[in-house]
């Protein structure tokens, strides 16, 4: 795929310092640009390599002023940086442009979906399916029976989509996600043993939602398990049934929430922290890598640990745990000046 510096200054609304036919069909960093590859300068640390790039274009801020040759074609904007950003989110639109139904697939004779979809090979639509318009379905990705599907939705390969589930507009799904797998529901009785207790709720997602590789969300025993508008789950997080996520909330990696846990709006939480089931956490809230969380969580808490405490007290404490060792041997030094001393 190539594009020339006149295509590109026209998606950026850029000026063109150069060659406007140039042509540019990769991407590289600054000091390792090569020819036919596109980079751009906004850090003043990497102004150097401007001199030397091969990069065929470069995208600089408009206050820059070469002060020696260059071997590249400049096309100068406001900000050179969200500049590059918005052409990475065009390139990989540009990139992922497919339409069409590949073979072989299997798609309900009930199932309905709207125009330009993608559905690559070996996916499965189930019965009453209903797609909306410029989604698109990666190769080996299941859709279960009833699942509702909005707008510009992208599922990628081996995602599995179970029944009833519902997926708001602009939502993107990567590879291996399980959404609306069974709760982990399960009744002993007198004997030890333990009997199923059927899952029979659903999986809401909402609008403009980020599901990473690996991650799994359960169906609720009853109701919905529900993510709000705008959250963004990294990879391999595991949600459990009739929990609920409030808008905007980011979580890092590995992070596991335990049943009918909520949890606010606004919140970040780091990579391997534990959620206890049955809490609210509230708005705001931040929690640190590894962190345990066993307790309700009041809007706008810090915390750190395991048992999570408040991220200033866990390191005022911190402070005496590294050095407990001598803390217990000063200890044990005073009680024998006091026996002796007796």
């Amino acid at each position: 795929m190539k594009f020339t510096a006149t295509q590109i200054a026209g998606i950026l609304e850029g000026d063109i310092i150069g060659d406007p036919n140039t042509e540019v069909s990769t991407l590289s960093k600054i000091e390792e640009g090569i020819e036919g590859s596109l980079t751009f300068l906004a850090n003043p640390k990497y102004t150097q390599y401007i001199y030397s790039t091969r990069a065929s274009i470069t995208i600089v801020n408009n206050d820059f002023e070469a002060e020696e040759e260059l071997f590249t074609t400049l096309i100068k904007v406001d900000d050179a940086y969200k500049s590059f950003s918005k052409l990475l989110e065009y390139y990989d639109k540009a990139k992922r442009n497919k339409v069409g139904i590949e073979q072989p697939t299997f798609i309900s004779e009930s199932a309905k979906y709207g125009k330009e979809l993608y559905f690559g090979a070996f996916s499965y639509m189930g019965d009453n399916v209903k797609i909306g318009d410029h989604v698109k379905v990666y190769p080996n990705a299941y859709i279960g029976d009833n699942v509702t599907i909005g707008n510009n939705v992208v599922i990628f390969a081996g995602a599995k989509i179970y029944s009833d589930s519902v997926i708001g507009d602009n939502c993107v799904i990567h590879s291996g996600v399980i959404v609306g797998a069974d709760g982990f529901g399960f009744a002993p009785n007198k004997k030890g043993e333990y009997h199923k207790v059927p899952q029979i709720g659903n999986v809401i997602i909402e609008d403009n939602v980020d599901i990473g590789a690996g991650t799994t969300i359960d169906r609720a025993t009853l109701g919905s398990t529900i993510i709000r508008k705008g959250v963004k789950l990294d990879n391999q997080i595991q949600i459990a049934h009739n929990v609920e996520i409030g808008k905007n909330t980011v979580i890092a990696a590995q992070t596991g929430i335990a049943g009918s846990a909520k949890i606010g709006e606004n919140c970040m939480i780091g990579g391997q922290v534990g959620i206890v089931g049955h809490i609210t956490i509230g708005d705001n809230v931040k929690i640190q890598a590894q962190s345990g969380i066993g307790r309700n969580v009041k809007d706008g808490e810090t915390l750190q640990g395991s048992p999570a405490l408040n991220y200033g007290d866990y390191n005022k404490s911190y402070v005496y745990f590294k050095n407990l060792p001598k803390i217990a041997k000063t200890i044990n030094q005073i009680e024998k000046k006091i026996n002796n001393n007796e």
